[in-house]
């Protein structure tokens, strides 16, 4: 393995983790605090142009996802089931190698994981748009 290529999986994994460790305070902070005083604010794109954003039904997703409803997840937005296994997959290989366990090969960086993501989030926008604009079916 070349040195820059395990200096770049070395970053993502501190990196990875250091993100997990914040969203998961900010989720607490949401929860126990926010949750009552922040306003729910409507999608802008929706609002203004009649349209989804490339990111609409990803907080559903999450929250879906996060309740054990995989299928639903996948409906409001397949790009978060999706981040979640890459995301997860990579952290949890990598730190169980890293913590020893030889039998474990961590996940490997590949750029591709990047443009599936893409491929995937503006599909979801063609689709619910042409159902939205094409059909009048909101998703």
């Amino acid at each position: 393995m070349s040195t820059l290529r395990k200096d770049l999986e070395d970053e993502l994994f501190w990196i990875g983790l250091a993100a997990l460790a914040a969203a998961g305070a900010l989720a607490v902070l949401y929860q126990c605090v926010l949750r009552h005083i922040l306003p729910q604010v409507p999608c802008f794109f929706i609002t203004v142009f009649g349209i989804y954003c490339p990111g609409c039904g990803g907080t559903r997703a999450l929250s879906a996802l996060l309740h054990g409803q995989i299928l639903k997840a996948l409906w409001y937005h397949p790009f978060i089931p999706y981040f979640a296994v890459i995301y997860l997959g990579f952290l949890l290989t990598q730190g169980l190698h890293r913590l020893g366990i030889k039998q474990i090969r961590g996940w490997k960086f590949h750029y591709w994981y990047l443009w599936v993501g893409i491929v995937i989030i503006a599909l979801n926008w063609v689709v619910k748009n042409v159902f939205l604009l094409g059909f009048r079916i909101a998703m």
